[in-house]
């Protein structure tokens, strides 16, 4: 079975860090592009970071460059997300992905999902 569970979600207040996990299984997380996405109440989902090893191809928003960092642990089949110097408005409900299609450019057309873990971020 092709599943993510994640967790780390929590509260954090502001200029805090938290560290997001996902731990893979029914594939190799190393093997495929994976992403970091998120979605605040009344937004759309938003491609946070991703990363595909093959051509070593990183991507992240704007509004998180130089605060959030993507990464994995091949050992433990778990992909992390290190957030630090968090914000308010950072707080939304975070989703680890994977493209096991081999469709996603970089942070797209991404196809297995966790089932998200709340972050909120106090002022």
């Amino acid at each position: 079975e092709v599943q993510f569970v994640e967790s780390g979600g929590g509260l954090v207040q502001a200029g805090g860090s938290l560290t997001l996990s996902c731990t893979a299984s029914g594939f190799t997380v190393d093997d495929y592009a994976i992403g970091w996405f998120r979605q605040a109440p009344g937004k759309e989902r938003e491609g946070v970071s991703c990363f595909r090893r093959s051509d070593h191809r990183t991507y992240y928003a704007d509004s998180v460059k130089g605060r959030f960092t993507i990464s994995n642990d091949n050992a433990k089949n778990t992909v992390y997300l290190q957030m630090n110097n968090l914000r308010p408005e950072d707080t939304a409900v975070y989703y680890c992905a994977a493209d096991l299609r081999g469709a996603a450019t970089i942070c797209d057309l991404y196809d297995y999902w966790g089932q998200g873990t709340q972050v909120t971020v106090s002022s």
